[in-house]
């Protein structure tokens, strides 16, 4: 099934906050830690889910970093031997899903973003907004506004929300300190 086949059966909906999340993601990573025995992971619940009071796609994001020296294709075919499909791979990163059915979502759904240790502008953007709740209730609403334009278009969705991340990074990088270009990513986080 292409992307494009999956986005039309897949639509991006968002929901009111659901408590649940925060028990879903931490039961899965108790078992993608188990899976990925190993590897040392540092694993994190990422993503709009991870944001108490925001409407978010009912999707768990879950990041998970592991060195870049680690043999990547065992941690990827422990992922499939778990019942994890692989949607993405590049240098440094890997994307896998579980929750998809031909009928439509599970219960659960998860999305599991593999990057190297240290890449990790998602877990800072989720600190930002749980931390400044101007910033998330500002998210959610450009959210809400694109939702309309882009509900069969994953892809155009996350371009469109680019400028408010990069300022929302930006912002916390220079509250912070950091500099610039404090990780091996482009700055953008995925599927937030």
């Amino acid at each position: 099934m292409t992307l494009e086949e999956l986005w039309q059966l897949f639509p991006i909906t968002l929901v009111p906050h659901r408590p649940e999340w925060k028990e879903w993601a931490r039961a899965e990573i108790i078992s993608l830690a188990r899976i990925l025995d190993g590897f040392q992971p540092e694993i994190n619940h990422i993503g709009s889910t991870a944001i108490p009071c925001i409407k978010a796609k009912p999707i768990i994001d879950i990041l998970v970093e592991i060195s870049p020296d680690a043999d990547w294709t065992v941690a990827k075919r422990s992922m499939e031997s778990a019942g994890y499909i692989c949607m993405s791979e590049s240098e440094g990163r890997m994307s896998f899903n579980k929750g998809y059915t031909p009928s439509g979502y599970a219960e659960k759904v998860f999305h599991v973003h593999f990057h190297v240790t240290g890449d990790n502008d998602e877990i800072r953007f989720r600190d930002r907004l749980i931390s400044h709740p101007a910033d998330a209730r500002e998210y959610e609403a450009l959210k809400l506004s694109l939702l309309p334009r882009y509900r069969h278009d994953r892809d155009a969705y996350t371009a469109a929300k680019t400028a408010f991340i990069t300022r929302i990074l930006s912002t916390s990088r220079d509250q912070f300190g950091m500099p610039q270009d404090l990780s091996t990513s482009n700055g953008i986080p995925d599927d937030v």
